[in-house]
């Protein structure tokens, strides 16, 4: 499997407890912000710098076992048409060669609007231009991370 667009479907395969990991995938750097165990709040953690796709994963992998995490929910870049361009089939095959390297459940979450929101996030926190720059990412991320973490909380009520 590589990567559910159906929530339902990744939290049937999540253990009960267990942080998530959330991934906002650009072309210079991918944003990672984690919940915490009980899946509620989301928090911006740091930027990885892209090189070549072994050193991202090796990097993400890595914060993934320091952190214990247990599945993934990375955006997925649709069109606000809703339709699918060049960067979601990217990101949708840097899951499909990271299902070859790990075991960790991936789940998509339409991130539309996602960096905006991050961006006025920071514009209302005062945050300064160079430090906006240095974490808009991992901010997008932890965005992106607690829409599906809502949506799960929603899904473990119905």
């Amino acid at each position: 499997m590589s990567g559910y667009d159906d929530l339902s479907e990744f939290a049937a395969v999540l253990p009960r407890f267990g942080a998530l990991a959330g991934l906002d995938l650009g072309t210079k750097t991918i944003g990672f912000a984690v919940s915490d165990s009980f899946r509620s709040v989301a928090s911006p953690i740091t930027t990885i710098r892209r090189s070549k796709f072994t050193e991202d994963v090796a990097q993400l992998l890595k914060l993934c076992v320091e952190r214990e995490i247990a599945g993934l929910v990375i955006g997925l870049p649709r069109n606000m048409d809703g339709s699918e361009g060049p960067r979601a089939q990217s990101t949708r095959a840097f899951v499909r060669n990271l299902a070859k390297l790990s075991p960790l459940p991936v789940a998509y979450w339409d991130e539309r609007l996602s960096t905006v929101a991050a961006e006025r996030a920071l514009l209302e926190g005062d945050t300064s231009r160079k430090k906006r720059a240095e974490v808009i990412d991992q901010v997008a991320a932890g965005y992106i991370l607690q829409g599906a973490l809502d949506r799960l909380s929603h899904l473990s009520r119905d």
